[in-house]
C-alpha cells in the first residue's frame, strides 16, 4: 500500500475543497440536509476563524473555497465532516462513514486561479443540468 502524500501548504492560506459521498452516494437528501449542512459550516466557520469565498453543495458531493487563518484546513474540515456525519446517520437511522476516502484540498496560490476556482464551484450545477446559467444584461 503506498503512503498518503501530504497535502500541499498553500502561501495564501486559500483552499479548494471537495468531499464526496462515499460510493458516490447522495450526502444531501432532502432540503433539510443541506441546511443542516450550512448551519454546521457556519458554526465552524466562526469557531475556526476562517473565510468562505465560494460553496457548491451538490447530492452527493460538495466544494468549498475557504481561506484558513488560525486554525488548519484539516481541523477545520474534520469538524464540519464529523458534524454533519453524525447528525446525517442519527436522522437517517444509520452507521458508518458518509463520505468517500480523505477530502481533496487544492492549494489557491494567485488570483487568475482564485478566479478560476470561484467561476468552476458556482458553475458546477449547471453543469450537472441542476439549473440553467444566469445571464447577465
Amino acid at each position: 500500500m503506498m503512503p498518503r502524500h501530504a497535502r500541499k501548504k498553500s502561501k495564501t492560506g486559500i483552499y479548494h475543497v471537495i468531499m464526496r459521498g462515499i460510493n458516490r452516494q447522495n450526502i444531501f437528501e432532502e432540503e433539510d440536509d443541506y441546511e443542516r449542512f450550512l448551519d454546521i459550516l457556519k458554526a465552524c466557520k466562526s469557531k475556526s476563524d476562517c473565510k468562505l469565498y465560494a460553496y457548491c453543495l451538490m447530492g452527493n458531493h460538495f466544494h468549498l473555497l475557504l481561506k484558513v487563518e488560525k486554525e488548519d484546513l484539516e481541523m477545520i474540515i474534520k469538524r464540519l465532516a464529523g458534524s454533519y456525519v453524525y447528525w446525517y446517520n442519527l436522522k437517517y437511522r444509520r452507521c458508518g462513514h458518509l463520505f468517500q476516502d480523505r477530502f481533496i484540498s487544492e492549494a489557491v496560490e494567485t488570483d487568475p486561479y482564485l478566479l478560476t476556482v470561484i467561476r468552476y464551484i458556482h458553475h458546477n450545477p449547471v453543469k450537472a443540468g441542476i439549473c440553467k446559467a444566469y445571464q447577465t444584461a
